[in-house]
């Protein structure tokens, strides 16, 4: 469990340090700026304390709001996904994310990519919606949504495949 705590610790820190010294500097096509932070909601222990997880996810885009300038716009976004975490198992994991003995390691690639899309997704919608606070331009926040998705994805599914566990 100690060991657990650490690892999770370590991730947090080097996930703020990577997107706010690297990934906020980045404007692919002048504005697409990948959100790798994204991967900790779904690095987070499955089974641990959903209210510790709120706080801790509340802080992460607090962070990152400190460092971009962004008004709470990744702290609203951030926290939105971590209270809407658990459905997005139910729905991408079935009733097996409902026993006790559940892990990533039981559950196929593609389940967990669905998983890993529908957190950006959810990030990016909440995140561009506030950013740009108008619904006249809804092709523009579909835009930013798709594209910027795209590649936190790709980055996102590259970092989970280095830094994850083997037996996952």
């Amino acid at each position: 469990m100690n060991n657990a705590i650490f690892l999770n610790i370590i991730r947090f820190v080097l996930l703020v340090l990577t997107q706010v010294l690297i990934f906020n500097n980045l404007h692919f096509m002048g504005h697409i700026n990948p959100m790798v932070y994204v991967i900790f909601f779904y690095w987070y222990p499955i089974k641990g304390n959903r209210a510790l997880f709120m706080v801790i996810s509340f802080l992460l885009g607090f962070i990152i709001d400190v460092f971009s300038d962004t008004l709470a716009l990744h702290s609203l976004a951030s926290l939105t996904v971590a209270y809407a975490r658990p459905v997005v198992m139910r729905f991408c994991f079935g009733v097996n994310y409902e026993f006790q003995n559940f892990s990533f390691k039981n559950t196929t690639k593609v389940q967990r990519i669905t998983f890993m899309a529908l957190l950006i997704l959810i990030h990016l919608l909440v995140f561009f919606s506030l950013e740009i606070l108008s619904f006249y331009h809804f092709l523009l926040i579909l835009k930013k949504v798709f594209t910027t998705g795209i590649v936190t994805l790709i980055l996102c599914t590259l970092f989970s495949s280095l830094f994850s566990p083997k037996n996952e």
